[in-house]
């Protein structure tokens, strides 16, 4: 097979201005504490590679009008010595299903291209913690949720986000601008958002590090919707150390996030201002106990298999005492039960945000009203909207209740989580496991449009449907086409999978920037 790295169709050869691809958060948070660097220049530096790479990548939808200003002030609480918080001056790109005031918000769709609502409590976080709110990145449309028959990537405003390690590779979804745009070097740090590996599946396919929380962990209060019980946010960043960075800003106890008030075992969520990179430990795997999980990538090539093989070789030499192989009973049978659970949560979800957006926006009458408007919107608009594919998802929805006091729903939905919890939680009992670790998913297939994606597998679905947290770390290549190793624990368990991930990453040193990227040298004393 030729090897995929190259991506001939990109220029690499972009002004240098400053910053090396590989400086850490903490690198460059050193570098404007020393005023080596200035959060302006740092800013600059992104949004030009922004305006070079995003024609041919597709991964950001809308570049913020005032980022630069919002570097400004970075730069002043740098030059006062009394910067707001660990994200001061850092870029981040925001997923375009999250709000940011004075940006559209829009899933992608023209649908909601009117709307400008405010915050996220997220991006609320963000902005305290000094974060700069670079862009917003481009997804699937509707997370994904819109046709049986799509492509990941693509959406009506921001067209087909490309993998940067091969451009006519799909990048996954739902979350692939934020997955694009951090390995493609277009901001340091991302948000993204996973129902059922959003975050996890497209960090594997384009290379970067993907923390799929525990469900609660991260507010969703200001996310356009899918599913009450399984959405939630996560940061997307080159390292586990990056991404423990962003993670303890984004995961704190939200009042206004309703759908998970009366968890009982939620001692995670009740702290503000958990620092995870604390748990960073690169002998983390020494003595750690895990289980390998096999028969999720079953069906993967011969090289893509050995790449499994090749992990569990590492944990092996790291010390880990390994069960191998762990079986996750009656895991096929989550899928059915989820779908049809997310039909009826979807219609309810999207109805409720177009009647907050109705009441709180002044362009409310520019915006559909509900899914039904919605469905109507698209006919209106086919030839725009429908162009690569339809809207059989929304219909489906659409011919539920969407009620979730539904017996019919409260059985799919009851079915699904008591499948999903026993899958993974009967390995960890039997074998007091720390963490069970899979390949994430197949490497990227190539874009169609006619039959939409092509996954062989993917692991995604037990620590989605049971709302436990999932890191997915990047570590081998196909073809060139990376493939992540995903670390999957027990509700809350996000300090001891940070650790386990990092030790992983830190022997294996399996990440390589795609060749797009331009040499550049570092300039922090510029």
């Amino acid at each position: 097979m030729p090897d995929f790295q190259s991506s001939p169709e990109i220029s690499p050869d972009l002004p240098e201005n400053s910053i090396a691809p590989a400086s850490s958060v903490a690198q460059l948070r050193q570098a404007m504490a020393d005023g080596q660097l200035t959060a302006t220049a740092l800013t600059q530096h992104f949004l030009s590679r922004i305006e070079g790479l995003n024609p041919a990548l597709h991964a950001v939808i809308t570049v913020s009008h005032d980022a630069l200003a919002q570097a400004a002030a970075s730069d002043r609480a740098w030059a006062s010595g009394k910067p707001r918080g660990p994200l001061e001056g850092i870029p981040v790109l925001i997923k375009d299903n999250v709000q940011v005031a004075g940006m559209p918000t829009t899933a992608g769709s023209p649908a909601l291209l009117a709307a400008r609502p405010p915050d996220a409590f997220i991006v609320a976080r963000l902005r305290a913690a000094g974060a700069v709110i670079l862009a917003k990145a481009n997804l699937s449309e509707w997370a994904n949720f819109r046709s049986t028959h799509s492509s990941s990537g693509w959406s009506t405003l921001g067209g087909q986000t490309a993998n940067p390690y091969a451009l006519d590779r799909s990048p996954s979804g739902s979350s692939s601008g934020s997955a694009v745009g951090v390995s493609a070097g277009l901001a340091p740090l991302a948000v993204g958002t996973e129902t059922d590996g959003s975050i996890v599946s497209p960090s594997s396919a384009c290379g970067v590090v993907g923390i799929k929380p525990t469900a609660g962990l991260v507010s969703r209060t200001g996310l356009v919707p899918l599913s009450p019980v399984q959405d939630t946010a996560g940061p997307m960043a080159a390292t586990v150390a990056d991404a423990a960075e962003l993670l303890s800003v984004l995961a704190a106890a939200d009042p206004d996030d309703p759908a998970v008030s009366d968890t009982p075992d939620d001692p995670e969520r009740t702290r503000d201002g958990t620092d995870y990179a604390q748990f960073l430990d690169a002998g983390a795997i020494e003595g750690a106990r895990i289980g390998i999980w096999r028969a999720a990538s079953a069906r993967a090539d011969a090289a893509t298999a050995a790449l499994l093989d090749a992990a569990v070789d590492q944990l092996c030499t790291l010390g880990a005492k390994l069960t191998d192989p762990v079986e996750l009973p009656d895991v096929e049978k989550i899928t059915e039960p989820e779908f049809d659970a997310l039909y009826y949560e979807f219609k309810y979800g999207i109805n409720a945000y177009l009647k907050y957006l109705a009441a709180h926006d002044r362009v409310a009458d520019a915006l559909p009203g509900s899914l039904t408007e919605l469905i109507e919107f698209n006919q209106r608009n086919a030839d725009l909207v429908l162009s690569r594919f339809g809207q059989e998802i929304f219909e489906a929805a659409e011919a539920t209740s969407g009620d979730l006091t539904d017996p019919k729903y409260l059985e799919l939905r009851g079915a699904a989580t008591r499948l999903a919890v026993t899958a993974l939680g009967t390995p960890m009992a039997l074998h007091q496991l720390d963490a069970v670790v899979s390949l994430t998913a197949n490497p990227a297939w190539l874009t169609d449009y006619v039959l939409g994606d092509h996954n062989v597998f993917g692991t995604s679905r037990p620590a989605a449907v049971s709302g436990w947290p999932a890191i997915s770390v990047p570590f081998g290549y196909v073809s060139g086409l990376p493939v992540g190793v995903t670390f999957s624990g027990p509700r809350w368990s996000e300090p001891r999978l940070v650790a386990l991930a990092y030790a992983f990453e830190q022997a294996a040193a399996g990440r390589r920037r795609p060749a797009l990227l331009p040499t550049v040298g570092a300039m922090m004393t510029s």
